[in-house]
C-alpha cells in the first residue's frame, strides 16, 4: 500500500479498492517513513516492539514483587522467619 501511495495513488482510492481505511493507509506510510529515518515525530516499529516488551517485563516484575511481599508477610505471621529479617 505504501509503495502504491508513493507511486501516486491516493489513500482514498486504495481504501475503496482494498480493505484498510484511507487513514490506516496514511498511518502505514508515516510509520514506514519513521522506520526509514525520514520522520522523527514518533517511535519506529523496532522501538514500539521494545517498549511493549519492556512494559510486559515491568508488569511481570511488579506482580512477582507483590507475590514475594505477600509471602514474606505470611512467613512473618506464621513465625516461619524472624521479624525484621526481610527488606520488604
Amino acid at each position: 500500500m505504501v509503495e502504491l501511495v508513493r507511486s501516486g495513488r491516493s489513500p482514498e482510492s486504495l481504501a475503496e479498492e482494498y480493505e484498510p481505511s484511507a487513514e490506516a493507509i496514511r498511518n502505514s506510510g508515516r510509520q514506514a517513513d519513521r522506520d526509514a529515518g525520514k520522520r522523527h515525530d514518533g517511535l519506529t516499529s523496532e522501538e514500539k516492539e521494545e517498549l511493549g516488551r519492556l512494559r510486559r517485563e515491568n508488569r511481570a516484575l511488579r506482580e512477582e514483587r507483590a507475590i514475594l511481599a505477600i509471602a514474606a508477610w505470611f512467613a512473618r505471621e506464621t513465625g516461619e522467619i524472624p521479624s525484621g529479617s526481610t527488606n520488604s
